[in-house]
């Protein structure tokens, strides 16, 4: 049985995937061993990394449901952590080299590059990279299939509130990356979520 440890701490960086080689075999055998126990818990799978050494580790990002807005809490967290140490404890296929257990939730600063990723920061400010066209800063009013609907911000004079244009819907194949923007303080507005105003845990 392998010596894991698990760690109940929030990523403030991004998934850490960047700590593993591309297409890892060992990584992705553990995703699979992994993912069905995540799923179990309500949870989504973002990634497993391994960071080579003499003791290993493995790190695993779990998100909310695309579905579900706001952050994973620290307790759920510390849940998945416990329930993740015991399947690695009990996987048929492990060399017996000892690892560490490191659980966390994808951080604000993760580049939304996916579908899931922008109906989780539903009612978030975001800046958005757009593939032929300007580029734009606005809240996202609503998610679909086909894309993103943004409520621009509009540039004022310093010292003036900003002023918000009327919606833009942008298609998924019209965007190459948008990227959440920090906000402390946001007054809601009609059609969009307050329980995004502020960070969340996962900033």
């Amino acid at each position: 049985m392998s010596n894991a440890e698990a760690t109940a701490s929030p990523d403030h960086t991004g998934t850490g995937s960047e700590t593993a080689p591309a297409h890892n075999p060992e990584a992705a055998r553990l995703r699979a061993l992994l993912e069905p126990a995540v799923h179990a818990n309500r949870l989504y799978l973002e990634d497993v990394a391994i960071i080579p050494g003499s003791h290993r580790v493995v790190h695993v990002v779990v998100d909310l449901p695309q579905e579900e807005t706001g952050g994973v809490s620290l307790d759920v967290i510390a849940d998945i952590s416990k329930v993740l140490s015991d399947v690695l404890d009990n996987d048929p296929n492990d060399d017996g080299r000892p690892y560490d257990l490191e659980v966390s939730s994808p951080g604000v600063g993760r580049p939304l590059t996916e579908p899931r990723h922008w109906h989780r920061a539903r009612g978030r400010m975001v800046k958005v990279n757009v593939i032929q066209g300007d580029n734009m800063t606005g809240r996202i009013k609503s998610v679909d299939d086909g894309g993103v609907t943004l409520v621009p911000e509009i540039a004022v004079k310093k010292g003036m509130k900003p002023r918000q244009g009327e919606p833009v819907k942008l298609p998924f194949d019209r965007i190459r990356n948008g990227k959440v923007e920090i906000e402390f303080s946001h007054l809601p507005e009609d059609g969009l979520e307050p329980e995004h105003n502020g960070p969340s845990e996962e900033a």
